[in-house]
Order: C-alpha cells, then sequence, then structure tokens
C-alpha cells in the first residue's frame, strides 16, 4: 500500500499547489491513499467545507490536524462527524471530535491520529494532555484488525518531541510525521521497527514567503516593533511538500519512505 501525507496545505496557494500536483503524483506513483495536513487551509487558519471538498475532489482521502483545527466554525462539524474524515489534535482542549478517525480505503482501513505536542508563541501556556498517553489511549480502543495502516502526526515546535516521538510509536504505526514548521526536514527515514518517521514534512503554498505570509507584514514587527497582522503571500514561486510511504499491508510497517518536494514559478504558472 503507497501513503502519501501532503505537509501543511497553508491558504489559497496551498490549494492551488495540491491541485496542480496531486493528480500526476497519484497516478505516476500508484498512490492508494493521500492524507493532508489541514489546519491552515482556509486563509491560514483551520478548514471550511467549500475548501474541504477542492481538496477532496483534487484526491485527498483524510486531513489530520493542529492548533488552528478548530479555529472556523464549520470545522466543528467535520471533526465532530464520523463520516467525515476529518481530524483535530486528540490532546488539545475544547478541540471538537475524538482526535482519531477510521478511514476507508480499497487496500482497507487507514487509522488517522493527530495529536499537539508543545506550541510556542501565542499557544504556549494552553495545557494539553501528554501526546505519548494520548496515544496509548486511543490506540487501546481501536482493535488492531480494523486497519491495515495507521497515521499520526505531531504537531509542534520541537524537533526534540518530534523525534522522540517516532521512537515512541515505532513499530505501532506505519508513518509518524512531524509538522507545524512548514519547513521540511531532511531526515526521512524508516526507523529500526519498521514505522516511517520525518521531523518535519514541510508545507504547500508559497515558497517566497515567511510560511506563507509576507516578508513586508512580518519585518516591521520583528525590527520595529510595530503591530501588524499577517498577511498572505499571493504571488511569486509556489511548492508541494509531502512523503510518499510503502506499507506492508500483512504488518502495517513500513518498507520505505521518500520526500517529494515540487517548486515552481507561481506566476508564470498563472498566466
Amino acid at each position: 500500500m503507497k501513503i502519501l501525507y501532503i505537509g501543511d496545505v497553508m491558504a489559497e496557494m496551498g490549494i492551488m499547489a495540491v491541485e496542480r500536483v496531486l493528480s500526476n503524483l497519484i497516478d505516476s506513483q500508484q498512490i492508494d491513499f493521500v492524507v493532508a495536513q489541514a489546519e491552515n487551509v482556509t486563509e491560514g487558519k483551520g478548514l471550511v467545507v467549500a475548501d474541504y471538498e477542492r481538496l477532496k475532489t483534487a484526491g485527498v482521502q483524510a486531513f489530520s490536524g493542529g492548533n488552528h483545527s478548530p479555529s472556523q466554525p464549520e470545522s466543528t462539524a467535520l471533526l465532530e462527524d464520523e463520516a467525515a474524515p476529518v481530524v483535530g489534535p486528540a490532546n488539545m482542549p475544547d478541540c471538537p471530535g475524538p482526535g482519531y478517525k477510521l478511514v476507508t480505503s480499497e487496500k482497507g482501513g487507514v487509522l488517522i491520529v493527530s495529536l499537539l505536542g508543545s506550541i510556542v508563541g501565542k499557544h504556549a501556556d494552553v495545557p494539553t494532555e501528554n501526546p505519548l498517553k494520548k496515544f496509548d489511549e486511543i490506540l487501546s480502543v481501536v482493535p488492531r484488525e480494523n486497519y491495515v495502516a495507521c497515521v499520526v502526526n505531531l504537531h509542534g515546535d520541537f524537533s526534540s518531541e518530534k523525534v522522540v516521538f517516532g521512537h515512541y510509536v515505532d513499530g505501532r504505526v506505519s508513518l509518524a510525521v512531524g509538522d507545524h514548521w512548514h519547513v521540511p526536514t531532511a531526515d526521512a527515514q524508516v526507523l529500526p521497527k519498521g514505522t516511517a518517521h520525518i521531523t518535519d514534512v514541510g508545507m504547500c503554498g508559497s515558497l517566497d514567503s515567511s510560511l506563507g505570509v509576507t516578508f513586508d507584514s512580518i519585518i516591521p514587527r520583528w525590527r520595529d516593533g510595530y503591530v501588524t497582522r499577517n498577511v498572505l503571500e499571493t504571488k511569486g514561486r509556489m511548492q508541494f511538500c509531502a512523503v510518499l510511504v510503502e506499507v506492508d499491508e500483512a504488518t502495517g510497517r513500513a518498507r520505505s519512505i521518500k520526500q517529494i518536494r515540487e517548486v515552481w514559478d507561481g506566476e508564470k504558472t498563472a498566466d
């Protein structure tokens, strides 16, 4: 079974990147199942139904979450609906939904789990349940025979946490993927017990930006202390970041993991 995990889809530019790349990638790589990190989809925060439907049409079959998952009122219904393949962090206080869902595929069930690590900045003081204990709790209530693969994302800022988490779940999940940085790391590997892991998968959307935000809205705040609002970048080069994992359906363990990163001139594409 081949599973593609797409990094943070950042606003309209991110949706456009997925729409441009995904269909051909599914065909050329014979991908069976696609998961996208969806906490930043709608204007950078959360996921509304219209954008959910666009990404499903593009080929995404499941949606993982992060600290912005509950930001849109429309997200609540998606997170709570057992039939909607959208999850937010299981250990995030007041996030709707269970934080995990079983999603059907032609190869069998896929268990999708989202968790938060430590989130810095304005979310630094928000308490979360321990992600290691929460993961153990989830795995204990979902019968192993109900799924052929398990994908879990840890959404956080610290590389140390993401590495530790990967080794903690090694052998128990097919893919443990870190996200939230929006910058891909160069450490994709299959861990000793058979779990594919990467510290951060990267993002889809604007490349010539501060993680999808214009430099002009960031630099005055940083350099001069001005109070500015984030403005999403809509011009310049674009990027698509993901990992492709081949899973042994009999064991649920990974055989391989491959990073995928495509970059192109967005302005020329628009012409």
